[in-house]
């Protein structure tokens, strides 16, 4: 197989200025470096120690992989590895030897379970001019499964932009909508890939409306796809009018010039005519800069005019327009064009907007960093020499806990000392390392930008913000930086347990130990003990979720299976409120460790409403469902300096008390959600001087919490709450009446929607989708018949088409149903359907249980 290098050529008969992030060389002279490559270049012999931790700023690009499970997220990202020279071979993940997907479960199962990170160039080293810097490229394969989404949402807001994978068999699933909207909430550029073009049933003309129907983004058809009659062989590059022609026996690929096309095939060369004229049409319509140059040159605009202007739409990251590529990543078609893209589109560190902060003055690093210098006149030396924010924490056999860090200001080295702003404390790495998959090296600095690991951090966990200070800093961090944090995202809340119960006392603090270390790598694992059975709860996100958080603890942790008794994965149900509490005020008047103190608050309970979300304060956290709002009443003068007491530290710990209090309600001992807790710590009454300590604070909100949820239990209003899942089937038409009746009758659940294959695509359904529709943010409909898009090749030829459907005429039965009862229900669907289906689950939060349901549960 030959590995290629971006191809660009300019308009015939004229050569382009050259654009600052892309390379242009001579048809011939790519060509020519190809050959030599055939024949035998070393190329492909990569340095894994090679110094990617010292490219500059403006020559990174950190990027995710996103999509829904099955997509060909690990195939995509293997072809760039490949392509790029990182690796010598191509993985498959049928084989099990990808090299993102390196954990045996993943192999085992072939779908990606935690996210790995990759660093290449683009292009290549060798392959570049000597006056050429290529990209750096960190690249991070994520989880397709939706057990597994918090470690999409974790990794989200780390990155500069993201490639969204469709597989144009399937179009939009919903998993897709889900990382959609989290990359929307992170405000990340986005690119999108429609894969697997080469399959029977694929669209890319379903696929491309259904982009703009549900993910409600401006698709930028930048290439469209070369078919052969039923062949697909390759992507037209809309933008500079030549094709990309892959051969399927070598992977080769070769460019064809415009005229090639005109002469070869009329009809596609017309189509790559009208593809260009409207995608200048859409940008003109929406960027003043290339407007002027359209009403000069029309269809003439200049490629490098183009791209500049789809760079400039996308940069803002809310996703209005989004360039849309096409490809085969097994068969190696289209993936050297998106790695073009990426290093085109997508954004620098440098090029993004400044990082938002909380627990200071100033809304942004760059407002807090010029008003702390002004107010201490240190116009020169800097005030804060690292800022970097833990994304994720692994436990490796070799190096244990590596924290993962992407570094947003200055530098760390390996003699910082890091101050942790959430446990506050300081830390100091043993080693710096940079990290590509299981492989990672040491270095001495990780400069702002880059993404990489730290080893020897004792109390660092995911969402932590780290910061480094110049000179020798005392215990404590400068009073203007101590509770500065990076935003890290919410952990969902769990939706299934599993009991165990340790044989012996050594087993128990065994497994503890290892459920401790577990629950540090994936904050979505929780676990509590009943100290009165001493039976060992483990939460997570789902079968599969558990099943692997299980087989963690039997492989990786040593744990022994004997040694414990293990029950069956169940549902975890909830508790809300119905009604509002009256206001409790809590004295905690107790010694702590031998150490005498007190404190008090206020509580005041009520149920969480909408409209609760769309007011919430500056002091109001929301966590696990519930939005915890807290009040210390300021002087007059507002000045907090003059309180007794650090606000933000006091406010810390109420919330830790309040988080402990919902933990377990009065009704089954289960979580509490849905509640808006308010909180009053008013100095002059709740304050005692120095006989209130951090402990005493805690303990008072965690029984004020208590105390209102017990009287509100003996007044007949807690109530039940179950998890729910979104329910996609994809079945036979035969079997489609018995699935509906047993998702209705059986499992409690009701359908939404029933869409057939003969449906009007242009409608796609997910505009009527009803609950889900009211979910997603509100933006603005896009009309999809003003949305250009080429046909696909069978559209001539209904008839034959429609024999081939009739073989087996599938539907999607689109429902809603408890949790319990779908998560083994693919067995059912299997005795349904021959085992002829997919089956989806999706998040679908939580609802009230009542009637028989709640008798049931009561009885047990």
């Amino acid at each position: 197989m030959l590995c290629s290098v971006p191809l660009r050529s300019c308009r015939h008969g004229s050569s382009s200025p050259r654009l600052p992030s892309a390379l242009r060389l001579p048809l011939t002279v790519l060509m020519l470096r190809n050959a030599q490559l055939a024949r035998g270049s070393c190329f492909r012999r990569y340095s894994s120690d090679h110094a990617h931790h010292e490219a500059r700023t403006e020559s990174i690009r950190n990027i995710g992989i996103i999509a829904h499970v099955d997509a060909g997220k690990t195939t995509t990202t293997e072809r760039m590895l490949y392509h790029s020279g990182r690796t010598r071979h191509i993985g498959n993940v049928d084989h099990g030897n990808t090299t993102t997907d390196f954990l045996p479960m993943e192999r085992e199962r072939g779908i990606t379970i935690q996210s790995a990170a990759v660093t290449f160039q683009w292009p290549p080293k060798a392959l570049c001019p000597p006056d050429y810097e290529p990209k750096t490229i960190n690249l991070i394969d994520t989880p397709g499964h939706q057990d597994f989404r918090y470690e999409v949402d974790r990794c989200l807001p780390i990155l500069d932009g993201a490639v969204c994978i469709l597989d144009s068999v399937k179009g939009v699933e919903t998993h897709t909508e889900r990382v959609w909207q989290s990359a929307q909430l992170s405000k990340i550029p986005r690119l999108l890939f429609i894969n697997k073009l080469d399959r029977d049933g694929a669209s890319f003309k379903r696929s491309v409306q259904e982009v703009a129907s549900r993910l409600r983004t401006w698709p930028l058809l930048c290439q469209i796809p070369w078919w052969q009659k039923d062949d697909f062989v390759g992507v037209i590059d809309v933008i500079h009018q030549h094709g990309f022609r892959f051969s399927s026996s070598s992977g080769t690929m070769s460019v064809v010039s415009k005229q090639s096309i005109a002469k070869e095939n009329p009809a596609l060369f017309e189509e790559m005519e009208k593809a260009r004229l409207r995608l200048v049409e859409t940008l003109s319509e929406n960027d003043d800069q290339i407007m002027d140059e359209f009403l000069e040159l029309e269809k003439d605009v200049s490629s490098t005019s183009i791209k500049q202007a789809i760079r400039r739409l996308i940069m803002d990251g809310e996703a209005r327009f989004t360039p849309v590529f096409a490809g085969a990543s097994l068969r190696n078609i289209g993936v050297q064009p998106l790695l073009d893209a990426v290093v085109d589109y997508l954004p620098s560190p440098s090029d993004r907007p400044p990082l938002e902060i909380t627990g200071a003055k100033a809304h942004t690093l760059p407002q807090l960093i010029d008003q702390s210098a002004k107010k201490k006149g240190h116009h020169h030396e800097p005030l804060i020499v690292g800022l970097g924010h833990v994304f994720k924490v692994v436990d490796d056999p070799r190096r244990g806990m590596m924290s993962w860090v992407r570094v947003y200001h200055g530098a760390f080295s390996r003699s910082s000392h890091m101050w942790n702003s959430n446990v506050r404390t300081f830390e100091k790495p043993l080693h710096i390392l940079h990290v590509s998959a299981k492989d990672h090296h040491e270095i001495q600095h990780l400069a702002m930008g880059h993404i990489g690991a730290m080893t020897g951090l004792g109390s660092a966990r995911t969402g932590d913000t780290l910061i480094t200070f110049p000179g020798r800093q005392g215990s404590v961090a400068p009073e203007m930086f101590r509770n500065l944090r990076i935003k890290a995202p919410e952990t969902p809340p769990a939706v299934a347990f599993i009991a165990i119960e340790p044989y012996t006392r050594t087993a128990n603090d065994k497994l503890e130990e290892a459920l401790n270390r577990l629950s540090r790598e994936d904050p979505s694992i929780r676990w509590t003990k009943d100290e009165k059975t001493g039976q060992l709860i483990l939460s997570g996100m789902g079968l599969l979720h558990l099943e692997i958080a299980q087989d963690r603890l039997l492989t990786h942790y040593k744990i022994d299976r004997e040694s414990a008794l293990w029950g069956d994965i169940k549902v975890e149900y909830s508790e809300c409120l119905h009604a509002p509490t009256s206001l409790h005020r809590s004295v905690y008047d107790r010694s702590i460790r031998d150490k005498a103190g007190k404190a008090a608050c206020t509580v005041k309970i009520e149920p969480l409403e909408a409209h609760h979300h769309g007011t919430l304060h500056e002091s109001a956290i929301e966590r696990n469902g519930n939005i915890i709002h807290i009040a210390i009443p300021l002087p007059l003068n507002d000045d907090t300096t003059t309180l007794p007491f650090d606000p933000e530290q006091v406010r810390q710990q109420l919330f830790n008390g309040a988080i402990a209090g919902l933990a377990r309600g009065p009704r089954r001992s289960a979580p509490v959600r849905h509640c808006h807790v308010h909180i009053t710590f008013d100095p002059a009454t709740d304050f005692f001087g120095v006989a209130t300590t951090g402990g005493h604070i805690t303990n008072a909100a965690l029984f004020a919490v208590r105390t209102a949820l017990k009287e509100a239990h003996e007044n007949g209003q807690i109530g039940i709450l179950e998890p729910v899942t979104h329910v996609q089937i994809h079945c036979p038409e035969e079997a489609g009446q018995a699935i509906q009746h047993d998702l209705a009758s059986a499992r409690g659940g009701h359908v939404l929607e029933v869409r057939k294959p003969e449906e009007d695509e242009e409608g796609l359904a997910a505009d009527g989708e009803g609950e889900r529709q009211q979910q997603r943010p509100r933006r603005d409909m896009i009309d999809v018949s003003k949305v250009y898009v080429p046909p696909d090749p069978y559209e001539s030829v209904q008839s034959l088409r429609g024999n081939k459907k009739a073989v087996v005429r599938m539907l999607t039965i689109v429902g809603k149903a408890p949790l319990k009862e779908m998560m083994k229900y693919d067995d059912r669907l299997r005795s349904l359907t021959g085992g002829r289906h997919t089956l989806q689950l999706d998040p679908g939060g939580f609802e009230l249980v009542t009637g028989a349901r709640e008798r049931a549960l009561e009885e047990r």
